[in-house]
């Protein structure tokens, strides 16, 4: 598929189309404005909000094993935290530079992290329901089974998956050059030689990567025996609204994916602006699960307010008892912890 070049009614920048998506910004636009800003404040807020549940949940008493859950929770905030660092400081030139500077490495590198930690991401959570509903439904039987250990080894696993699922991604993405609306100008983009093969690559991601993690996460949530034993509605709120602003969040990039790839995807003011729309909250679900912990977890708070106090201004006294960051801080069940 050849380049076309299109233009823009809010700026007079040429914008080069390909595959049926703009791959080059005008810098004159309010998106060169609006995009650093909304993005700078994704950043700074993931940076400091997923720093501190890392700083929050590493604080393992000596002797005493972190629980399931809270490892899980400490692999979705590396996973947020390595896309925020490693991801969003690139992609936000997009909207704000007319070409891709960074050189082909980058270019591979940043798409196919970006993929990696989605599929990280989404793999953890179901792995978070999995737990809920052995530890809530199948507590007994799960008390082998659910161990710091195990939990390691699903998280290596999780990232072993994820690397591999995501291959594809620096093998198609490419330097563009040559383009004659921008002769002088180079593009990140991703470039197939069988149409057939990406659609085959987008559709399993979409399948893999989102709608079969949200059906199991679903099954086990509506499972009867979770609706009996669950009773604390603040904890399954927490739980679930991570869940959801996951779902929510990438909802809009995998309609515009299937869309390219699938059908015929409108060059328009509106599109690109949906287009925008989708990166923003992509980008914004790496820094909305420590808000969701802090505004409904008490004891998460608590332990915040002691990371600060022992290490920013001045020691606790002998007698302040140490909040301890248990799994139902961040689970639904009831009681069972690991040991």
């Amino acid at each position: 598929m050849h380049p076309t070049c299109t233009h823009r009614k809010f700026t007079p920048e040429i914008h080069v189309v390909w595959d049926g998506m703009r791959v080059g910004a005008g810098v004159g636009g309010p998106e060169a404005m609006i995009v650093p800003v909304a993005f700078g404040l994704v950043f700074v807020l993931g940076l400091v909000g997923n720093g501190l549940v890392l700083a929050v949940l590493g604080r393992a008493k000596p002797g005493r094993a972190r629980s399931v859950t809270n490892v899980l929770v400490l692999n979705l905030s590396l996973a947020d935290l390595s896309f925020l660092v490693l991801c969003v400081p690139f992609q936000a030139t997009i909207y704000t530079l007319p070409e891709w500077v960074f050189g082909a490495l980058l270019c591979k590198w940043v798409h196919y992290f970006v993929t990696v930690t989605m599929l990280v991401s989404v793999f953890t959570l179901g792995a978070m329901a999995v737990d809920r509903y052995l530890a809530v439904v199948r507590a007994r039987r799960s008390q082998g089974v659910r161990n710091t250990r195990n939990a390691a080894l699903g998280v290596a696993a999780i990232w072993g998956l994820s690397l591999l699922l995501a291959v594809p991604v620096p093998w198609h993405q490419a330097l563009l050059t040559g383009v004659q609306q921008a002769p002088n100008r180079t593009f990140c983009w991703e470039q197939w030689a069988d149409r057939t093969h990406k659609q085959v690559y987008k559709a399993t991601v979409l399948v893999v990567g989102y709608l079969l993690p949200l059906a199991l996460i679903c099954c086990l949530s509506l499972t009867d025996g979770m609706a009996e034993q669950v009773g604390d509605l603040k904890k399954t709120c927490t739980v679930m609204l991570v869940v959801a602003a996951f779902l929510l969040s990438w909802l809009p990039h995998h309609i515009i994916t299937m869309w390219v790839a699938f059908g015929n995807f409108p060059i328009t003011d509106a599109s690109f602006v949906f287009r925008i729309i989708a990166h923003c909250m992509v980008y914004g679900n790496s820094c909305i699960n420590p808000i969701i912990y802090a505004f409904l977890s008490e004891n998460f708070r608590k332990a915040c307010q002691q990371v600060f106090t022992c290490k920013c201004f001045l020691p606790p006294p002998i007698e302040e008892k140490v909040v301890r960051i248990r799994m139902e801080t961040f689970s639904t069940t009831h009681s069972i912890t690991n040991a």
